[in-house]
């Protein structure tokens, strides 16, 4: 999901560059949405993996 917020960001960047300021914005709105959700689904899972307790797989 972070890659989809990171394409979005690089779409709102060209299409403000090339003065496309409708579409950048829009691009630029998901990239934010898409950002959040990731952040809010890291922060879940790591406290679910505090919680219960368990170690991540050794290298």
């Amino acid at each position: 999901m972070l890659n989809w917020a990171i394409a979005f960001f690089l779409i709102a960047l060209v299409a403000a560059v090339l003065g496309f300021g409708g579409i950048a914005g829009a691009a630029a709105s998901i990239a934010q949405v898409l950002f959040v959700i990731f952040l809010v689904l890291f922060v879940a899972s790591l406290i679910g993996a505090l919680v219960s307790g368990r170690r991540p797989p050794a290298p």
